[in-house]
């Protein structure tokens, strides 16, 4: 856990938060439970890509989409993994790293520390979710990247057939994945911004990270009934795959900014939960 010494929160104004987040980002990089998410993200990727080499190639619309593409060309690992992990693997992930803010604070016993120290409680919850926004980035990079280096390794690469049937270079395929990296980190945001609010309500962790995952979960449940499709549209989880629309000719940004939108209004919504709870929290006790 985060250490309550001074140095967390000195400073004052823009410059503290930046010396709290640095700190904050350099204590969560160095668990060894962050590494270990990250390594299970990584093994999603390497597994696809060597299962593919020993077995052969995956028939058209059988497995996860773009999997029958990957011996044809190595880029498609990556969007095959990220079309595996967004469901499951990514979320809980998040939901380890957002429920653990501010409840693993208190069941340290820091959370105290934290806020008498001139580090407050507005400014502790803005670094606690941009600490867990960069992870969602770093978790998303990780399977996209590790992907791209499989399919460097094991399988040919080539210019990239897009969903419109076009065909671009090499380079504009790799800025294609990156950007779909940057639509599946923004599609975590709303996630993170819930998980925080749970983190709030308790002091154990465990509890905050069970309860984001499994409203992660439950709401593509909901998402899947066609019966409610009128929630669908309120859902976070709604616009998480559509990250297909960067691989057309031209590029569909629609889908993006939609997303974008979406999960900011989650993150109002439930960022203001938080302020609100946290500014209530009794911290002695």
């Amino acid at each position: 856990m985060s250490s309550p010494e001074a140095g967390r929160g000195g400073g004052s104004g823009g410059s503290g938060t930046l010396r709290l987040l640095g700190n904050e980002l350099s204590t969560q990089f160095r668990r060894w439970r962050t590494w270990a998410m990250l390594a299970a993200l990584a093994l999603i990727p390497i597994l696809i890509g060597v299962a593919l080499k020993l077995v052969g190639g995956s028939s058209p619309g059988r497995g996860p989409a773009f999997l029958d593409q990957i011996t044809n060309n190595g880029l498609f690992v990556g969007l095959a993994a990220v079309t595996v992990a967004i469901p499951l693997f990514l979320p809980l992930t998040v939901s380890v790293a957002a429920g653990d803010a501010i409840a693993g604070e208190a069941s340290h016993g820091t959370l105290r520390y934290l806020l008498i120290a001139p580090a407050g409680r507005v400014r502790l919850l803005i670094v606690k979710y941009l600490a867990a926004a960069v992870f969602c980035i770093v978790a998303a990079l990780t399977v996209v990247l590790v992907g791209t280096l499989v399919g460097l390794a094991l399988f040919p690469i080539g210019p990239v057939t897009l969903l419109s049937g076009a065909q671009v270079p090499i380079g504009e395929g790799l800025l294609r994945l990156l950007a779909i990296a940057a639509y599946v980190a923004v599609s975590l945001l709303g996630l993170s911004a819930i998980g925080l609010f749970f983190s709030t309500l308790t002091s154990v962790p465990i509890g905050a990270m069970a309860a984001t995952a499994i409203l992660a979960v439950t709401a593509q449940i909901v998402g899947a009934i066609p019966q409610l499709d009128a929630l669908h549209p309120w859902l976070f989880t709604d616009r998480w795959l559509d990250f297909a629309d960067l691989l057309r000719a031209p590029v569909v940004w629609d889908s993006f900014v939609s997303n974008a939108l979406l999960q900011g209004a989650y993150i109002v919504v439930f960022g203001a939960a938080a302020m609100l709870r946290l500014s209530r929290k009794d911290i002695l006790s």
